[in-house]
């Protein structure tokens, strides 16, 4: 093996933006941010997901964030994209993906829902 899953996620960590879940925070509430949750559904069912944020499972991140795609979230257009999963992996590699498709407008938050959560973020039951 060549690069391990590790290695992929420090790459992607040297070129995204990424947030603590602090900063994030003062985010949730913002009209022009969209928090987008990257876990897989069971995942929602058992803890639950930031109030407002937009479902988008890892593994269709980038057919639902691209416009030309018969799956497309609209709600993933034109706003600043906020990417959590559970500890910060997922979503910084989903991250990187959106910006090698031209996606600028988009972050991650360092820690995941665990540190959202410790932070005081408000939870909402899953999808």
């Amino acid at each position: 093996m060549t690069k391990t899953a590790k290695d992929l996620v420090a790459e992607a960590n040297k070129t995204i933006e990424t947030l603590s879940a602090e900063e994030a925070m003062r985010l949730v509430d913002d009209p022009s941010v969209v928090l987008v949750d990257v876990r897989e559904g069971e995942e929602l069912l058992r803890t639950g997901k930031v109030r407002g944020a937009v479902h988008v499972p890892r593994g269709f991140l980038e057919f639902q964030a691209d416009p030309t795609s018969a799956s497309h979230k609209p709600e993933l257009g034109g706003k600043r994209l906020l990417l959590y999963c559970a500890s910060g992996n997922r979503s910084a590699l989903g991250a990187k993906a959106l910006n090698e498709m031209g996606i600028r407008n988009v972050a991650h938050v360092a820690g995941g829902f665990a540190a959202l959560k410790a932070a005081g973020a408000p939870v909402q039951e899953g999808d």
